[in-house]
């Protein structure tokens, strides 16, 4: 589930690298190297932040919207499992009543 920079990299960390990336001018791939991380991390960290603020890409979800459908599945998940349970339940009384 996540990569092994985001287990390492507390967000005070991730939030520290995208100052630096705005503040210093330098590319997101120098502050990666002279921060020790993957530029891929530390370009998607500036994406999400930009999102964050209102300027991200169209469609792009902010981090509070990715939360709200990580726990929207997860709910989602739970109740077709519930429903299968109860299908399952339906059909054994209907069987046992046809007795």
């Amino acid at each position: 589930m996540g990569s092994e920079y985001a287990k390492r990299c507390t967000a005070e960390f991730r939030r520290e690298a995208i100052a630096l990336v705005g503040s210093t001018g330098k590319t997101v791939t120098a502050v990666a190297r002279e921060l020790g991380i993957s530029s891929q991390s530390l370009r998607g960290w500036y994406r999400q932040a930009g999102a964050d603020r209102g300027e991200g890409a169209p469609g792009e979800l902010t981090t509070a919207e990715r939360e709200e459908l990580k726990r929207l599945r997860r709910q989602n998940a739970e109740q077709a499992r519930t429903i299968e349970v109860l299908r399952k339940a339906a059909v054994f009384f209907v069987k046992e009543s046809d007795r």
